[in-house]
């Protein structure tokens, strides 16, 4: 048991948080000791009767089996990738920037998935388009072994997965993931690979191209970096800066989204439809 602990332990805070979030409410709803409806996005409850928790959790609520497993991969991977080469010794800043995609993709999806909801769909869509967007020049994805693309293009197959296994209304709903995503890195990171303005601590100085217009807004209050122990920061590390660790090309295998169709009954009784947003309560 130490060992696991140790281990956990190595994971950087922002993705074990959010793993762990994820492992726990789906967890809890697999072996039936809550009820999936204490966790969904329902703006009424959040807004009169305060219940403020499902903001987090329905973020973090996935379906069981193989769709479980591939969500949590997804998850942990891109997360670690940005966490430990992007915003290395910046978690606090992928935090703070996390609380605004959330906040985005809640109000870009109501039109297109009214509640209740889960946003683990497009969440994950978002934090997809980042790593892809920031990929180094000439990394490659590998779609089940057969075809190889370049990683840019990595949101856009998923998306289209999404529509050939779940229809346009799953597409659709994973859709807001990807505008928030392309948001977050045009916004913040600027529209070159090479360049953001973050030095030292927060975003400051100058290095090859230039920060988005929302970078000022996507530094973390110093309270958060103080928390996180943020305050160190390597010199010259802001965006672009940890990309030390992410140099080269490389392959990223796509797994599949979804192995076989599910039905009526799986989706009615709360089955999640991978590539989608998961919906309650509604036909």
């Amino acid at each position: 048991m130490d060992s696991i602990i140790a281990e956990i332990k190595k994971i950087p805070p922002v993705t074990r948080f959010m793993c762990i979030s994820l492992v726990g409410l789906t967890l809890s709803t697999m072996l039936s000791l809550v009820s999936p409806y204490n966790y969904v996005y329902y703006s009424k409850l959040v807004m009169y009767r305060f219940q403020i928790w499902r903001l987090w959790s329905s973020f973090f609520l996935s379906g069981g089996g193989i769709t479980f497993i591939f969500n949590l991969l997804f998850l942990y991977r891109n997360a670690n990738e940005l966490e430990t080469s992007h915003y290395m010794r910046k978690s606090a800043d992928l935090c703070w920037q996390l609380i605004f995609v959330a906040l985005s993709i809640i109000v870009i999806s109501f039109p297109l998935n009214p509640p209740p909801v889960t946003f683990l769909s497009p969440f994950l869509l978002s934090l997809i388009y980042l790593t892809s967007s920031l990929a180094p020049v000439g990394a490659q994805a590998n779609l089940f072994g057969l075809i190889t693309f370049p990683v840019k293009y990595y949101p856009y197959v998923i998306l289209a997965m999404d529509f050939l296994l779940g229809g346009p209304r799953a597409a659709a709903e994973a859709i807001p993931g990807a505008i928030v995503g392309h948001i977050w890195w045009w916004g913040v990171w600027g529209s070159e690979l090479g360049g953001s303005r973050w030095e030292g601590e927060g975003m400051r100085g100058a290095s090859r191209g230039s920060g988005g217009i929302l970078e000022e807004v996507a530094r973390a209050p110093r309270w958060l970096s103080r928390w996180f122990n943020d305050t160190a920061r390597v010199p010259g590390a802001g965006p672009g800066a940890g990309r030390g660790a992410n140099q080269g090309g490389g392959v990223h295998v796509v797994p599949p989204r979804r192995f076989v169709n599910e039905t009526q009954e799986q989706r009615g009784s709360g089955g999640y439809n991978w590539g989608s947003g998961r919906r309650l309560g509604g036909s």
